[in-house]
Formats: structure tokens, C-alpha cells, sequence
């Protein structure tokens, strides 16, 4: 009979009813909803085992490859250790590298610490140590690099911003929590066409993003279009031609609000010109990233251009 271990604890799962029944039944209360897969109230991630596939219909393909499932349709099959989330590990780091990318934006680089992995496009809780002050950042880097890459935008009165800008240095160390979220690459269609559309810093997990797929074998289109207001506030520009030329499937857009844009570039507002390069999102794969209101936009553009709502991974920088 399959075991489940929850919180230190094992419990026999028949396979008669759910797991979320099943536990019901020995006395413990998961979080769940509507029981019929419609709510995600009763989510779960399997730390150990692997969850039926039936269980994870409905859940984002980046959540299944994170083994999260619904325990109200999960027949328990095999022992599993399940949990309500993974828990953030705390890590440290030594800054490698500190570069100015243009007037505004820092790169920073950390050697990655041993035991640490990640999906390229995730982001990370930087913590400053000496007030538990955090904020979170996206990796622009591969799991092949042996640096983790984050991308700082330099905000006017901003406590963490102007700290990681201004006063981190390389030899120092920094603390961190992650990775987590939900918008990485799943090489699980490798014709698919994918559109990636960010803005200022937003380019950092997109970044990451089409490189981890060129690295996976991915063959089918992938448009990517990083804006800014005007010309100085784009960077990368040179390595994201490179990657272009490289690589005939990667098409590069630079665009600018305001002024002309650079060679090869277009010209105004992002959302606008996402869905006039690319008209028609039909089964296509897209990820957002950077102003919140603009991700909004983009968000609902690409949707109105049919891309499907569970294909649309978006990650909306706050600034505090």
C-alpha cells in the first residue's frame, strides 16, 4: 500500500478515493476548495516521488516540471513525500563581477554556491544581511555558467537598488533566498513558435530564457522585443545581434517610445508592436517581463492575439 509522507509524518493511501480525501480521513486538513481541479486551492508539490499525470491536468506545464499536482484529483500510486511548497533555501555568494550595462542598469555577478539550481528566468531574494532588507531579482544567466547574473536597475531613492549599485563590491558576499517562480523554459515543443517581449530590466530572465531553449535544441521562431523609453536605456543590443546571426530561429526587436530607434529596431509602444510583428498568437508559448502596467498590456494583447492564457508566463517588476 503507497505511503505518503506529509510534515515528518507517513500515512497509507489506498488509492480508493483523492489524497486529499485520504488525508481528510487520517485527520489531516490540506487547503483545498472546489475538489474538482477548477480551483488550485489544494495544490501540492511531491518532494519525493513522481505525482500522476492525471493530477497535474490543469497545472502550468512549469509547475508540473516542479512536481506540483492537485491532491483532490491525485490517486496516490507510489510512496511520495509531498509538500505545501518548497521551502526557500538560504544561500551566500561572492560577487564576481560588478559592470555597468548602461546609465542605469548594474550587472552584478555571483559565483554560484554549491547545491544551488534554478530555471534560467526565475529570480532570486536578495537579502542584505546587515538589516534583512530583500528584494527580489531575475537570473540572466545559465545553469552552464558557473555565475548567477542579475541585472540592477538603479532606483532614485531606492534602499537596496542604491546599495547593490553603489556600495557592492566584488570579494564581497551577499545573501540570497530561491530560486522561484513560474516563468522558464519547458522543452516539451521544441517547434512551438515563443514571443518574449520585456521591458528596461525585464530583459534579464527573457535573457536567460532564450538561451536555456537555443541550449535545449529549440527550432521554431523566437521573437524577442526589449523596449525602453529611448535608445540609451536598451543594453545587450550587440550580444542579442550576435545571438540573432547565430542562431537563424532568434529574432531580435529592439524598440524605443521616444526618438529613432536603433538599426534594425522599431519604433513605438511595445505592446503595439508585439502583436503588429506578430499578428496572429495561435498556440504559441510567450513570456513578459518588467512594468507592471505594461505586462498588463502585453499580457491582454497577446491574449486578444490568441495565445493561450496557461501559455503566457509573465513575472512584473515592482520597484519600492
Amino acid at each position: 500500500m503507497p505511503v505518503v509522507r506529509y510534515q515528518g509524518h507517513d500515512y497509507e493511501c489506498k488509492g480508493e478515493s483523492t489524497l486529499l480525501d485520504e488525508m481528510i480521513a487520517h485527520g489531516v486538513t490540506l487547503p483545498h476548495g472546489c475538489r474538482s481541479g477548477g480551483c488550485m486551492s489544494c495544490m501540492m508539490q511531491a518532494v519525493e516521488g513522481t505525482p500522476p499525470r492525471a493530477a497535474q491536468k490543469g497545472v502550468k506545464d512549469t509547475k508540473q516540471a516542479q512536481n506540483y499536482f492537485l491532491a483532490c484529483q491525485c490517486r496516490v500510486e507510489s510512496d511520495m513525500e509531498i509538500a505545501l511548497a518548497a521551502p526557500l533555501i538560504r544561500y551566500q555568494a561572492e560577487v564576481i563581477e560588478t559592470s555597468a550595462l548602461n546609465e542605469s542598469v548594474t550587472r552584478i555577478r555571483l559565483r554560484k554556491p554549491e547545491g544551488f539550481d534554478y530555471y534560467p528566468g526565475q529570480f532570486i531574494h536578495v537579502i542584505r544581511a546587515e538589516d534583512e532588507l530583500m528584494r527580489s531579482y531575475s537570473l540572466a544567466s545559465v545553469r552552464d555558467e558557473d555565475f548567477l547574473e542579475l541585472h540592477i536597475k538603479h532606483v532614485t531613492d531606492g534602499k537596496m537598488s542604491s546599495w547593490l549599485c553603489t556600495d557592492v563590491s566584488t570579494g564581497m558576499i551577499l545573501d540570497f533566498q530561491g530560486a522561484t517562480g513560474d516563468c522558464f523554459y519547458v522543452p516539451d515543443d521544441l517547434e512551438q513558435t515563443m514571443v518574449l517581449a520585456g521591458t528596461g530590466t525585464g530583459l534579464a530572465p527573457l535573457y536567460g530564457i532564450v538561451r536555456d531553449a537555443i541550449n535545449a535544441g529549440h527550432t521554431g521562431d523566437i521573437h524577442l522585443f526589449h523596449a525602453s523609453l529611448a535608445t540609451a536605456g536598451l543594453y545587450y543590443i550587440d550580444e542579442l545581434r550576435a545571438m540573432a546571426a547565430a542562431h537563424p530561429q532568434v529574432h531580435y526587436y529592439p524598440c524605443v517610445l521616444h526618438g529613432d530607434a536603433p538599426k534594425g529596431g522599431l519604433q513605438g509602444a511595445v505592446d503595439a508592436v508585439m502583436v503588429t510583428t506578430v499578428p496572429n498568437f495561435s498556440g504559441m508559448r510567450v513570456y513578459l517581463c518588467g512594468d507592471p502596467a505594461i505586462v498588463k498590456s502585453l499580457r491582454e494583447k497577446a491574449f486578444m492575439a490568441g495565445a493561450p492564457m496557461q501559455r503566457i508566463y509573465a513575472d512584473a517588476f515592482v520597484f519600492s
